[in-house]
């Protein structure tokens, strides 16, 4: 199922179809509050009532015109002056290749810059996603010029590469901010773990590695992006292991995946966070989100037939 979903993501002719079918578009209300940044920010208001935190992402990647690229960088400053007008306990993540990275790297770090800038004037925070394994090395190479002029910048690697240990050992020194996920791109078995066991271990030994390093000093924040509670709670060992508590990480997970557990972990005394996302190109990511968790296809079911 995963292999077919991941196949359907990437399609363009499905991603030129699907989306103006009524059932697939009720199907992606249960991810997404909505397609503005007003219904994002309102839905990061209700998190914030339970105690959770939000991330704000709006959905695209792959622009082609430089024109796009620094559009989508005018939005998240105003993202990021809106967040800090509600005092939310809101972030943005962006993808770099919607800041142009496909186009120039240059610009791309100009931008990216600018947004660190702004935030970091609002006491605001800027994540750096991670995409497919092309733009890993380009990624990285990013946010070590951006750190080592902000430090309210932070990226996310991912578990189903076999780099990113080496990845992870490269960023330390920096003392840096990653967000820990375990891949949602068809990746080839050369580069990647296949299988879900595979991937979780690598996960929960790269979480075990990014705790040791905490505990020896490193100034690094931790981020495990997972709906995975059992892992969650095994990372939570590990930390108690090191002699650390449990809000020496943060849990960020989807909007409208696992509410309940959100809220359960927050009040368990977990620092939770959770990532919204929004816009109007949501086809590859929403595909994307039903192949990460099989479950996540029977709650799209529901959200049709309900």
């Amino acid at each position: 199922m995963r292999r077919v979903l991941l196949w359907m993501a990437g399609s363009p002719w499905l991603r030129d179809r699907l989306p103006r079918l009524w059932f697939v578009r009720r199907a992606v209300r249960r991810f997404m509050p909505g397609e503005d940044a007003a219904a994002a920010l309102n839905a990061g208001q209700q998190a914030q009532a339970l105690g959770i935190g939000s991330l704000y992402t709006r959905l695209g990647e792959h622009l082609t015109r430089p024109d796009e690229a620094a559009a989508v960088a005018d939005h998240y400053l105003g993202v990021l002056e809106a967040i800090a007008e509600r005092k939310l306990p809101g972030e943005v993540s962006i993808k770099p290749s919607q800041l142009g990275l496909d186009l120039d790297p240059s610009a791309t770090f100009e931008h990216a810059a600018r947004l660190a800038a702004h935030a970091e004037k609002l006491d605001g925070f800027v994540w750096l996603d991670m995409e497919s394994s092309e733009s890993t090395e380009p990624t990285l190479a990013l946010y070590e010029q951006l750190r080592a002029i902000h430090p309210n910048v932070g990226v996310c690697l991912q578990a189903a590469l076999h780099r990113t240990a080496g990845d992870l050992q490269r960023l330390l020194p920096m003392g840096p901010a990653i967000r820990l996920v375990k891949g949602a791109y068809a990746e080839p078995r050369a580069i990647a773990y296949q299988g879900r066991h595979e991937i979780d271990a690598n996960f929960a030994a790269l979480a075990a590695e990014m705790l040791g390093a905490a505990r020896g000093g490193t100034p690094i924040r931790i981020a495990l992006g997972t709906h995975d509670v059992g892992l969650i709670e095994q990372v939570d060992t590990h930390a108690g292991a090191f002699g650390l508590d449990r809000t020496g990480f943060e849990v960020q997970m989807l909007y409208g995946v696992r509410i309940d557990e959100q809220r359960r972990l927050a009040a368990s005394g977990y620092r939770v966070r959770q990532l919204i996302s929004y816009g109007e190109s949501w086809y590859a990511w929403y595909m994307r989100r039903l192949a990460e968790r099989p479950a996540n296809v029977l709650f799209a079911l529901r959200a049709i037939l309900g």
